[in-house]
């Protein structure tokens, strides 16, 4: 199981604490320090059946500061891969990746649920 996360993001440090807490085993990955590539984007993308718009980490600075939320309605999804893809802050953390499972974001009852706690 792969655990992406940023450090400093509560949020992911709630995910942790619930991934070791539930004696879960994963592979952590620094968003900021090894971005997601283009293809590993798309692959979780397709995997996840969520909207690509959930893979954007819509309350970032740097999603405000390049105006995205007026942009990405008028994007194709290869542009929005390749927007999220330059930059881990970009990306919608944690995000757990577990064989053909994808969960973006960190919702106890869904992680029960999608990893069988």
């Amino acid at each position: 199981m792969l655990f992406i996360c940023y450090p400093k993001c509560t949020t992911c440090q709630k995910a942790k604490k619930w991934l070791d807490e539930h004696n879960i085993n994963y592979e952590e990955r620094h968003i900021a320090g090894d971005n997601p590539s283009y293809d590993e984007l798309k692959e979780w993308y397709e995997k996840s059946g969520l909207p690509l718009k959930r893979f954007f980490n819509t309350s970032g600075l740097l999603y405000k500061d390049m105006k995205l939320k007026d942009r990405i309605p008028s994007m194709t999804e290869e542009e929005q891969l390749e927007i999220l893809s330059t930059n881990g802050m970009l990306v919608k953390r944690p995000i757990v990746i577990n064989g053909d499972t994808v969960l973006v974001g960190f919702k106890e009852a869904e992680w029960s649920e999608k990893l069988s706690i």
